[in-house]
């Protein structure tokens, strides 16, 4: 009887090493980690654009202004 606990608990023993090592491989995995890094980002992106839209339109007009302004003195 006790030499068939120990066998049991030998197997239990090496199928929970296995799952460890499959979890720590997993967690060390970073494929695909890139594709979720980059929606994060334009996800903020996004969001900046949409929180600052109407100084973002003041600013692209100004600038845009400025040039049309520019290039007419360069043009004359």
């Amino acid at each position: 009887m006790k030499g068939r606990n120990m066998k049991l608990k030998n197997i239990k023993s090496r199928n929970m090493e296995s799952k460890l090592k499959n979890f720590n491989e997993f967690i060390l995995e970073e494929e695909g980690m890139g594709t979720v890094e980059i929606i994060l980002i334009i996800v903020v992106l996004i969001g900046l654009v949409i929180i600052f839209k109407n100084q973002l339109r003041a600013l692209v007009t100004k600038v845009f202004k400025k040039i049309t302004e520019d290039s007419n003195t360069v043009m004359s």
